[in-house]
């Protein structure tokens, strides 16, 4: 029996304006993927999970299931080189791989590393495999005025915002990864007081910097609820006297009264501050 089919038909583009493309059209070739470059402005290293990918790529390698690495022509040393844009462990499983001398590559134009930045973030936005970190080094790669902002905050702030979720050293102090949400912090509040409440965790030297953190401390410095009667001095000596144990009194809390950790753990540093009168506007 015949399966049914469809055919590719237009949709109304009532109300639209369709985008002209601001480049040429993609041309396909068949490139040696030995001949292929990657760019580390952009492109992440590759680490144990990539290789596990990239070793089952090498085994089950199949033209059926094959998608063409994205690429773009660049100057690198003098010479003209093609750099990867999207599809590095497609190229490097193929490389690998004694079967597969060439590989369909398709070439688009993108003559600069901002440009190919710019590419590499539109290709990968909505990638399940591309890290919110990896989307922001590119961000920054490309110039993006946002991304240099919370880039410039956190360095102000004395904080190193990561470029892998597992780098951590040491005990993590003044390190973070939560980068979705300072910026979503920096858009709600500005960058004085995105550094404010950054500064007032990592002063805590007591460990990475996490999300909950960012928005626990942005509550209670930013609510006059609470601001009005802590300092941010107060509140980074309450994390200090509490050490790890905030955290976990902040699961149980959470889950007892049915709230966010966040903000659990923001009513669990704030019992434990020194309060003040008129310290919002003290600070």
């Amino acid at each position: 029996m015949q399966d049914n089919v469809r055919a590719i038909t237009p949709v109304s583009i009532s109300g639209l304006a369709p985008g002209v493309p601001p480049t040429g059209t993609p041309i396909f070739e068949f490139i040696k993927p030995t001949d292929l470059f990657v760019d580390p402005a952009y492109q992440r290293s590759i680490g144990e999970r990539g290789l596990s990918q990239i070793r089952r790529m090498i085994e089950e390698f199949d033209w059926a299931k094959f998608k063409p690495p994205i690429c773009a022509y660049a100057e690198h040393e003098g010479a003209t080189v093609l750099k990867v844009l999207d599809g590095q462990h497609t190229a490097i499983a193929a490389a690998s791989n004694p079967n597969i001398p060439e590989i369909p590559v398709m070439i688009v134009e993108a003559e600069d590393t901002a440009a190919q930045a710019k590419a590499f973030i539109g290709q990968n936005t909505q990638s399940l495999r591309v890290t919110n970190l990896q989307l922001h080094q590119a961000a920054i790669a490309a110039a993006d005025e946002d991304a240099l902002t919370l880039e410039l905050t956190c360095t102000a702030s004395n904080v190193k915002l990561l470029k892998n979720p597992n780098s951590y050293t040491g005990d993590g102090s003044r390190q973070t990864i939560a980068v979705k949400q300072i910026e979503a912090l920096i858009a709600r509040r500005g960058r004085i007081v995105a550094r404010q409440v950054l500064e007032t965790i990592a002063n805590a030297e007591r460990g990475p910097i996490t999300a909950s953190q960012i928005k626990a401390a942005e509550m209670l410095l930013t609510d006059n609820e609470y601001a009005e009667h802590i300092t941010a001095d107060d509140l980074t000596s309450a994390i200090i006297d509490l050490l790890y144990t905030a955290e976990e009194e902040a699961k149980l809390f959470g889950a007892t009264h049915k709230v966010p950790l966040w903000r659990a753990l923001a009513i669990i540093w704030y019992r434990k501050c020194k309060k003040r009168r008129g310290a919002l506007r003290a600070a």
